[in-house]
């Protein structure tokens, strides 16, 4: 009699990279799809561009090198490249997005040895590179030129449209006044990035927590980590400091609690150290758009944790029995 020994785990949950990285486009579709309808031509060649020049990346370094994770179907690059362009100005030229796509895959995923193996959140190391080497074109923000003619109540907000996002604005003037309604900012019709649609990120956030494809802790300790400080700091000066509303619905907040902080490779596994890791990311954004040189914090914010989240996710870890402390 044979006896067949099998390892654990005996039981798979049926979710495959391929599949998981599907759910993560679907999830954005709806925002990149309002921010192509926003700006038109020139939003869809920067995604083009991107989406080629990521890619062909991807395709050359596991050429070269053949003991690579990961393949070119598995979507990882793509979703790479989406987050990265949904987080630049709309009118970007191509040829620079094609660039940062290049950055994100062979500086922030490639080097490492491909998929699951990157330290840092590849598409907002690119975002830094590119903020820093350009930064002159990281801060043009067009006004929109929709594909169709808008509601007259978003028609407003475009014609009025001043040229600097509403964080922007703040820092520049020090004034809370946006002179923007609540509904067009939490749409994403108001100045900022190619997706930056708050409640169509939302939709898509709460989307890939049904399908279990992120941790509902990461996304919801981030909000709060952002909007409780914000919330005091708003009540002590509410002249200079935007409302905690308009923090949520300003910048790359939403993008970062559903799709960037929640990256399983970059972000700890345990579910206090989640938490812990949300709450700080939540934190740092607000720190840096209140006292930091720049206008938004999220990827600065994003890459600072990366860096900690191996020494979070030891001190969280659960201890064996009879372990000693």
């Amino acid at each position: 009699m044979t006896t067949l020994l099998l390892s654990a785990p005996h039981v798979h949950s049926g979710m495959t990279v391929c599949r998981l990285m599907r759910q993560v486009i679907l999830g954005l579709l709806p925002a990149l799809i309002l921010g192509l309808f926003l700006f038109g031509e020139p939003a869809f060649e920067l995604v083009f561009a991107s989406i080629i020049a990521g890619l062909l990346s991807e395709w050359l370094c596991q050429k070269c090198q053949k003991k690579a994770l990961g393949s070119l179907s598995d979507g990882s690059a793509i979703v790479t490249v989406l987050l990265l362009v949904m987080s630049l100005p709309p009118h970007f030229p191509w040829y620079l997005g094609a660039f940062g796509a290049a950055v994100a895959v062979v500086l922030g995923k490639q080097v490492y040895g491909g998929l699951g193996q990157n330290l840092f959140n590849p598409a907002m190391l690119a975002r830094v590179v590119l903020l820093i080497s350009f930064p002159v074109e990281m801060t043009d923000w067009p006004a929109p030129d929709p594909i169709l003619p808008l509601l007259p109540i978003f028609t407003d907000v475009v014609d009025a449209f001043t040229g600097a996002t509403t964080l922007g604005a703040v820092m520049e003037t020090g004034s809370s006044e946006t002179h923007l309604s609540l509904l067009p900012m939490l749409f994403g019709i108001s100045p900022g990035s190619l997706g930056e649609s708050p409640l169509l990120l939302l939709i898509g956030g709460i989307w890939m927590n049904v399908k279990n494809v992120i941790d509902w802790r990461i996304a919801c300790s981030l909000i709060i980590g952002c909007i409780l400080p914000a919330t005091f700091a708003w009540w002590i000066s509410p002249e200079t400091i935007l409302s905690p509303i308009s923090q949520l619905s300003s910048g790359g907040l939403m993008l970062a609690a559903f799709f960037i902080a929640t990256d399983p490779v970059t972000s700890p596994t345990t579910p206090k150290g989640r938490i812990y890791y949300g709450f700080a990311c939540g934190v740092l954004i607000f720190l840096i758009r209140i006292f930091g040189a720049y206008p938004e914090g999220v990827a600065f914010a994003i890459l600072l944790m990366n860096s900690v989240s191996p020494l979070i996710e030891n001190a969280t870890k659960h201890r064996l029995y009879g372990e000693g402390k």
